[in-house]
């Protein structure tokens, strides 16, 4: 069977903004997302590790999705984070996030008491049984210390509404293997930006981005430019196609190297506070990140500030 595509190119992993008294701040949200449909920005994630959920309250969360649903009014999809690592309120996370209207879902591993990987698969199947929203994985061990094994991707796959993978484990040959196992019934999206390259040109279909915060145009260009390499082309294997082909994976690969560095600035801490630092540097005040998290030191703002004036996207 062939699953539904969600989005194919750059979708944003998008900050929550917070005022000076800590608050959600719509009026910021607004214009964040502005920012992204108008810089080709493919779907839009709320909820999510960049968006800093963990701290966020129901009501809190509430309000980002369905301002950020309303908003969009369709445009392009709206995914909610609805992870958690009980099982019980990540589906009810889930069908909340599904009556407000959301385009689909994604759910990290559970985290923190962790599982086997045949808990991994009962965990998802529970959720994903229960709702009837796309459901995108989120595997991301080095927050959450689980991993998804390719094989257990493949029995996951069977699952009509698990549709996708954000796939941050690093590993690009298990990568592999997972879509050389799932083929069609599991879409797989880089979640780390600067291995979109190798993960789309063994047949990902895009990114799921912090990076796409600060520089939405860059990002859905360097997935876009790759994914140009389609099947027919690939098959008719004539002068003009192979051309074609150099000519897409050159460009990706030209602008993954250019823009290495500020991918790596925006990890200089933790996600996403430098992100909300480069934010604010760019006009997009997005306020403090909150507790535990807090601001960058001078040393880093310095850095992430040179690497941004290199890039053109300050002064």
């Amino acid at each position: 069977m062939s699953k539904k595509i969600i989005f194919k190119g750059s979708a944003v992993a998008i900050v929550t903004p917070f005022d000076e008294q800590n608050q959600v701040n719509l009026k910021m949200l607004d214009k964040l997302i502005n920012f992204q449909i108008n810089n080709g920005t493919q779907a839009i994630l709320v909820c999510g590790t960049t968006g800093e959920s963990a701290t966020l309250s129901d009501e809190e969360r509430e309000k980002v999705i369905k301002y950020t649903i309303e908003k969009i009014n369709k445009k392009i999809p709206v995914i909610v984070g609805t992870g958690s690592n009980c099982t019980e309120k990540s589906m009810n996370l889930s069908i909340r996030a599904q009556e407000l209207g959301a385009d689909a879902v994604i759910i990290v591993t559970p985290y923190y008491n962790k599982t086997s990987q045949s808990g991994i698969i009962q965990h998802y199947k529970y959720i994903a049984n229960r709702i009837e929203l796309p459901v995108i994985l989120y595997n991301v061990p080095s927050r959450t210390g689980l991993n998804i094994m390719p094989e257990t991707y493949f029995e996951l796959s069977k699952i009509e509404n698990i549709v996708a993978t954000k796939e941050a484990n690093g590993d690009i040959s298990s990568i592999i293997k997972t879509i050389a196992m799932c083929g069609d019934n599991l879409a797989v999206y880089s979640g780390n930006d600067d291995q979109t390259l190798p993960i789309l040109a063994s047949g990902g279909i895009g990114i799921i981005s912090a990076f796409a915060n600060i520089a939405p145009a860059i990002s859905q260009k360097i997935a876009s430019s790759i994914m140009q390499i389609d099947n027919e082309i690939i098959k008719s294997l004539n002068p003009e196609s192979e051309k074609s082909i150099l000519r897409s994976f050159l460009k990706s690969r030209e602008l993954l190297i250019r823009y290495q560095d500020l991918m790596e600035a925006l990890f200089y801490d933790v996600n996403p506070m430098p992100v909300k630092s480069a934010l604010k540097m760019m006009n997009f005040d997005c306020g403090n990140c909150r507790l535990p998290l807090v601001g960058l030191n001078q040393e880093c703002e310095n850095k992430l500030r040179s690497v941004m004036m290199k890039h053109g996207l300050i002064k």
